[in-house]
């Protein structure tokens, strides 16, 4: 079982950077799949990227790529998006999301066990 909690999401200004961070426990992270997540007020939960359980596959949303980045420490529990370029159309609850598997998927359903999310907002 993992138990992700999300970290470091706030109020930025377009065009700046934030890092989310996500701190699992549980034994099986190691061999967890990881995704990121977002949810604006009115719309549906939608993928942002995931990663393997060793971190050399990603995937991300075609609306983030270029200026998201997804990354794992597996000494640390922990995973990581860094967000750069950020827009106004950016802003949402992000969560933070583990599979049972080890490799990664952009179908919410694929994912069992969810944090209970940070806010970001990007004021234009």
């Amino acid at each position: 079982q993992v138990q992700p909690v999300e970290s470091g999401g706030g109020l930025v200004q377009a065009g700046g950077s934030l890092r989310l961070s996500c701190a699992a426990s549980g034994r099986t992270f190691s061999t967890s799949a990881m995704g990121w997540f977002r949810q604006a007020p009115g719309k549906e939960r939608e993928f942002v990227a995931g990663i393997n359980w060793s971190g050399g596959s990603t995937r991300y949303a075609d609306s983030v790529k270029e200026r998201f980045t997804i990354s794992r420490d597996n000494a640390k529990n922990t995973v990581y998006l860094q967000m750069s370029s950020l827009k106004p159309e950016d802003t949402a609850i992000y969560y933070c999301a583990a599979r049972q598997l080890g490799y990664t998927s952009q179908s919410v359903s694929a994912y069992v066990y969810w944090g209970q999310g940070t806010q970001v907002t990007v004021s234009s």
